[in-house]
């Protein structure tokens, strides 16, 4: 799955699936751009690219403010230029009851799970619209397909990103530019590992492969939509949950 010379942005690239989804676009041969509001990590993820012998950008940005959304589009189409892929993997969550939900916790839920993939596509389709191409590859979670006890808010938010990319994907298609959807299952993410040691346990002996997914693993899934062996697929969600959902 080569991806020679094409310029591809992930947002949320300084851990975790960003993280890995940006080295996995570089090994394929993209020029990536590391985005995230760690700064400095996403400089660190991008000077690891380079290291390794890719060409990689970093700049920083808040998904949740739309002046930093469009600042951190205009440089980047300024400076490296039109990206030909665009992963919004910036994501967060924190498991807790729903009666124990705050309606400030609803609104940072929302605003960086669904509305920060809301406002970095939208920043990027223009010029995407006038090349007539172009791949975006939003990261849910199978919470949105499913559910998931504990993660309410969340399930909801990332079950509006599955609809948004159906939905985008039906009104890009005339215009050349694929959407598609990874859904993470339990994935061995600094978030992850921020969750209770036994709630931690108990997600691992569910999972049919009796393991947590690597970040490596769903970058994977990221890369083949990104690239041409997806050419004909859009509108689609995939699942890499090691079978702990098996949602039609």
């Amino acid at each position: 799955m080569k991806l020679g010379g094409r310029i591809a942005v992930v947002t949320g690239a300084a851990s975790g699936i960003g993280r890995a989804a940006l080295e996995a676009l570089a090994e394929a041969g993209a020029r990536v751009v590391a985005g995230d509001r760690d700064e400095a990590g996403a400089a660190e993820a991008a000077e690891t690219v380079r290291k390794a012998g890719g060409e990689a950008f970093a700049a920083a940005v808040d998904v949740t403010d739309a002046p930093a959304v469009d600042a951190f589009a205009a440089g980047v189409l300024a400076d490296v230029g039109r990206p030909d892929v665009l992963v919004n993997a910036a994501g967060w969550d924190r498991l807790e009851p729903f009666v124990e939900n705050s309606p400030g916790f609803w609104e940072e839920i929302v605003q960086i799970n669904y509305l920060g993939q809301v406002r970095v596509t939208r920043a990027f389709l223009d010029p995407m619209i006038d090349a007539g191409t172009g791949s975006i590859v939003n990261v849910a979670s199978d919470a949105g397909r499913v559910g998931s006890m504990g993660e309410t808010v969340y399930a909801g938010a990332k079950g509006g990103v599955i609809a948004f990319s159906k939905s985008l994907a039906r009104e890009m298609a005339r215009h050349g530019i694929r959407v598609n959807c990874v859904c993470p299952g339990p994935t061995d993410t600094p978030l992850f590992r921020s969750l209770p040691e036994k709630m931690q346990q108990a997600l691992e002996r569910a999972i049919p492969f009796r393991r947590l997914a690597e970040p490596r693993e769903v970058a994977d899934a990221i890369v083949f939509f990104a690239s041409d062996r997806s050419r004909f697929v859009t509108g689609q969600v995939l699942s890499v949950s090691g079978g702990l959902t098996m949602a039609g």
